[in-house]
């Protein structure tokens, strides 16, 4: 095979003109132009879906902060008095207020209770789409010896929820947005070495908790 020769006035060198790359440089510039405005597209909409998400997160909790006011206004009498404790809008009451040693039957002053703070505890749940957990403590003391229908604290307890939802929903609570659980003496929120901390571990809760709906997403 002959080698073809070389044109003497090229060196060896690609004598190509240079402007025949410029197309394909600037078909590289377009698509790194178009990757770029993507990216910048992309992280727009990005950051306005934050911000937006942002937004809501903030108008709601200034909406629960609200909510949490109107219902401490309502409940500011009970609560003045001693006849319960409002953490937030969990609202604790006294075993010994409500019931007698070892009954799960509500006491007058009990039902007074109630009363007072079906209505606000109706628009808090309405508004904030939330239902009502009633729960039942006792402090660890057996049931021997007390004139008492019920085998352990832990039916006791029960018990004691059920009463207080049962009248709750008479005095109009909707049925559909209140349930019931009996936990013992397995929470206390004192050590039971005295008779002022078992007498603190006696109580009734009432807790606000998600509904499933505002939960589930759409």
């Amino acid at each position: 095979m002959n080698a073809q020769p070389l044109d003497p006035d090229s060196d060896g060198m690609d004598t190509t003109p240079a402007w025949y790359i410029w197309p394909a440089i600037a078909d590289i510039m377009v698509c790194l132009l178009g990757i770029f405005v993507l990216l910048f597209v992309w992280s727009t909409v990005l950051q306005i879906e934050i911000e937006a998400k942002l937004k809501a997160e903030q108008e709601a909790r200034q909406a629960e902060a609200k909510r949490l006011e109107v219902l401490e206004q309502a409940l500011a009498k009970p609560v003045a008095e001693g006849r319960i404790t409002l953490s937030g809008a969990r609202i604790a009451m006294q075993g010994s207020v409500l019931f007698k040693l070892g009954s799960a039957e509500l006491s007058s002053e009990g039902n007074a209770i109630i009363q007072d703070i079906v209505e606000p505890l109706g628009a808090y749940s309405e508004q904030s789409e939330v239902s009502i957990m009633v729960s039942g403590f006792t402090d660890d003391q057996p049931l021997l010896g007390i004139t008492s229908p019920f085998q352990d604290n832990w039916e006791l307890s029960t018990e004691r929820a059920l009463t207080v939802m049962r009248a709750l929903v008479a005095a109009g609570f909707p049925v559909g947005k209140v349930f019931a659980a009996g936990f013992g003496e397995y929470k206390p929120v004192a050590p039971n070495v005295s008779d002022e901390n078992r007498a603190r571990n006696r109580r009734v809760e009432i807790t606000p908790v998600p509904t499933l709906e505002s939960i589930t997403p759409p």
